[in-house]
């Protein structure tokens, strides 16, 4: 059947807006806008489309790491490490104004580290940190905003879950990707920190120092940092393997499910239950991820089968915005789509559409991928389907408010927006 590509353009999003407000989760709205324009376009034929691509995914090789990371991450979250980590950010930093937040944002950047998503350090500072700094009379908007946005970092700083996906769409090396978003994952990290030491020097009630009493001495903030030892060696390990090109991203993520286990041994959490919830976790978000893998390339495929990049193409020429203008462009639709969709959604429609244009503009596919990670990583921020806005209503106490917490991540996503800018003006 003959349709306009900016038709069923407009049909396709119309359609799976729709059926996600209905409450339809995001794998079944790809999927059946997917086959049901598919089979009204093509007829039968347009099956191809969707059972090719679906057998295509299950050959890709960089996508074991995904599983491996993942059970990495699980392990480590269930140890105790981020217990230990932020028992150490209270010796050493709790004597300082903001130190238990700036400690925060820290801890959720080396749980990053080892985690490689962003809903982990949420979820663990949310459980450990948010308690113990409202206790001590901490601003709750400060620390359920440093909560947030230090979870964010997950998908930022490698080894990072999203670059994996990124660089298996675009075939461009996840090694080359991790390592480019490690200083940009610093970047953030520092400036939260700074952002939040300052607000709080000027304003002490926003993050008063911490009872005289519970301050340790140089003698126990010292061993206090033994808590570092063994995630910053597994986080070492794994990716000097990946940046030093000793190893595949996915072998490094083999030694780093191994190094977790280790860890856990170390800690004496290692048990037989343990290891088989940690197994059941990892093979339901792992099942979870490839199907909304599988439904959003099919997506993406028939979208492009209607030709949506000469469309897109076309339509930008026609605009003359010149390379910068259009590279803004696509930012500002990551930000505008990150309020309503998931960012794997986001990166299995958007980048197969975007990356030929950003190659044909001259800019490095490498650098657009962190601009893409650093632009999503508000869409976990910004209402109204921000995950870590979910993460945090569920496990934040009554007298922390919805309002409180969307007011809380307004000046990260501000920080945010500053980081990105940093990183296009200087490549």
């Amino acid at each position: 059947m003959d349709a306009s590509p900016l038709m069923v353009t407009a049909l396709m999003f119309g359609l799976m807006v729709l059926l996600m407000m209905s409450g339809v989760p995001l794998t079944f709205a790809l999927g059946i806008v997917a086959t049901g324009v598919a089979f009204w376009l093509w007829g039968t034929n347009g099956l191809d489309m969707i059972f090719l691509p679906a057998f295509g995914i299950m050959n890709a090789f960089v996508l074991v790491a995904l599983p491996l990371f993942i059970f990495m991450g699980v392990v480590l979250e269930r140890s105790g490490i981020a217990d230990d980590i932020f028992g150490m950010v209270h010796e050493v930093m709790g004597g300082i104004r903001g130190g238990l937040a700036m400690g925060t944002v820290l801890t959720c950047a080396l749980i990053a580290a080892m985690v490689g998503v962003s809903g982990a350090a949420t979820v663990a500072m949310a459980i450990i940190a948010l308690p113990a700094m409202l206790k001590r009379g901490y601003d709750k908007q400060m620390v359920s905003g440093a909560i947030q946005a230090g979870g964010a970092l997950g998908i930022l700083i490698p080894p990072s879950t999203t670059f994996i996906m990124f660089g298996f769409l675009t075939q461009q090396s996840v090694g080359r990707l991790f390592a480019a978003g490690l200083l940009p994952g610093l970047l953030l990290t520092v400036l939260f920190i700074i952002y939040i030491g300052v607000r709080c020097f000027f304003q002490p009630h926003l993050g008063p120092r911490i009872p005289q009493e519970e301050r340790g001495n140089w003698q126990k903030k010292v061993k206090a940092l033994r808590a570092l030892i063994l995630p910053g060696l597994l986080v070492f390990l794994v990716l000097g393997l990946i940046l030093l090109g000793v190893t595949s991203p996915t072998e490094a993520a083999a030694v780093g499910g191994f190094g977790a286990l280790l860890c856990a041994t170390i800690y004496r959490t290692l048990t037989w239950r343990m290891l088989r919830e940690s197994l059941m976790i990892t093979t339901r978000i792992m099942g979870m991820v490839m199907w909304i893998i599988i439904t959003a390339i099919v997506f993406s495929k028939i979208y492009m089968g209607l030709g949506a990049p000469a469309l897109v193409q076309d339509l930008l020429s026609r605009w003359n915005l010149g390379p910068y203008g259009i590279l803004i462009l696509m930012i500002v639709t990551f930000y505008i789509l990150g309020c309503f969709l998931d960012h794997g959604a986001i990166l299995f429609i958007c980048i197969p559409l975007y990356t030929p244009i950003v190659v044909s503009l001259g800019f490095d596919p490498i650098w657009f991928g962190v601009i893409y990670v650093m632009s999503i990583e508000s869409a976990f921020l910004t209402p109204p389907f921000g995950f870590n806005l979910f993460y945090m209503k569920a496990l934040a106490p009554p007298e922390v408010t919805l309002v409180d917490i969307y007011k809380s991540v307004i000046p990260f996503v501000g920080l945010q927006i500053i980081g990105l800018a940093l990183v296009v003006m200087f490549p």
